[in-house]
């Protein structure tokens, strides 16, 4: 579908756009925002959550599973996201539990494990099926089915996994993993399955010739495997979320509870203003319940802000928001006071919590509101 713009209610979704309280002197050092300055002081609060440091899964996850529909609005920590996602990556979820597993990086450092930001491996899909050719039996022989539409994203199920809570993988990046390892989530117990299958795997790889060219070229060996995102897939409802008839991401539990809810999907465009030619092909159809949206609102989300965040580089962190306010904020401000957007939504996200904005042109007339960008850091 190609239109001039897709929707005039648009949504932006921007995880890892909040620093914290204390990293935002460094983070937003000398950066000009005056767009997005002007849209948070004039809008309305639609919801504020703070989060807690050892929640296992990420605020834009649970965003996205409430406004979907997947959870209930009070759900603390719920995020079971992995079977959209093998919906997303061409797999067929059906009724049973997944877990998504991807291969990972872990450093030891002094006197504990550290996990590496997936995205830094640069993994190729060459590796990531070489690697998978020497896993797949070794996962299988032990009776765990293993799908893997998307060669650098694994899915198994198993009952003995039902029961387990996973961190997703940016919640536990640069952090002592132990507390982030899968467990059960009723008993608090590492799971026994778990870490025979992951042994199995990380042996399987050990000097493996995938793993000896990547240090010969200065690359992190793919040494372990991480769980994260366990769950069935439900039918999304209708009375708990409001969904989109359009989403445009990158992210494959983003795209897959849009197609979940049979919206039009798509990648994100590289601005505003390429709204106007952004093709949005039909969702397929799934046996997921349909949900139609009183208001056709259109999802973007973007994230240029996660590794940087995750590596602590504020100076492309700062680059990223800079982007982002020529790009994104500066436009939108100016379709909100010529018509061409009705409404506009802001979810940002720290790493722990997530402010949610809502304006129209209307807003922007009350002058008196005068919120600054500085109160939605979060503690």
């Amino acid at each position: 579908m190609r239109s001039t713009m897709p929707t005039p209610h648009l949504h932006l979704l921007l995880p890892f756009a909040l620093p914290s309280a204390a990293e935002a002197p460094t983070a937003l050092y000398r950066l000009a925002h005056p767009a997005l300055d002007r849209l948070v002081a004039r809008a309305r609060l639609s919801e504020a959550v703070t989060g807690e440091d050892f929640q296992r899964t990420l605020p834009h996850e649970r965003w996205l599973a409430r406004r979907f529909g997947l959870v209930a609005p009070d759900a603390s920590d719920a995020a079971p996201l992995a079977p959209y996602m093998l919906l997303a990556d061409g797999g067929t979820p059906g009724e049973q539990v997944w877990a998504c597993v991807q291969p990972v990086h872990v450093r030891i450092a002094h006197d504990h494990l550290v996990l590496i930001d997936p995205a830094s491996l640069e993994l190729s899909d060459a590796e990531a099926r070489a690697l998978l050719e020497v896993a797949r039996p070794l996962v299988e022989e032990l009776g765990v089915q293993l799908e893997a539409p998307q060669p650098s994203r694994w899915y198994l199920s198993s009952e003995r996994f039902g029961a387990l809570a996973g961190a997703s993988p940016l919640r536990a990046s640069g952090r002592n993993i132990e507390i982030w390892l899968p467990h059960e989530a009723h008993s608090g117990e590492r799971s026994r399955a778990w870490m025979k299958l992951q042994n199995e795997v990380q042996m399987s790889w050990f000097e493996h010739p995938v793993n000896e060219a990547r240090e010969a070229r200065g690359l992190p060996a793919v040494n372990s495997l991480w769980f994260h995102a366990p769950g069935k897939m439900r039918a999304l409802s209708q009375s708990l979320g409001q969904p989109f008839t359009h989403v445009l991401s990158l992210a494959p539990a983003t795209r897959g509870l849009a197609i979940a809810a049979q919206a039009q999907t798509g990648a994100p465009p590289q601005s505003f203003e390429a709204l106007a030619t952004t093709t949005t092909p039909t969702a397929p159809t799934t046996s997921a319940s349909p949900t139609t949206p009183a208001t056709h609102t259109t999802l973007v989300e973007l994230d240029p802000f996660s590794t940087p965040y995750v590596e602590q580089d504020w100076g492309r962190w700062n680059s990223a928001f800079a982007a982002l306010e020529r790009d994104w904020f500066a436009p939108a401000l100016a379709a909100l006071q010529n018509g061409q957007l009705r409404e506009l939504g802001l979810t940002l996200c720290s790493d722990t919590g997530s402010v949610t904005l809502t304006l129209t042109r209307h807003d922007l007339r009350k002058f008196w509101r005068r919120r600054a960008l500085a109160s939605l850091f979060i503690e």
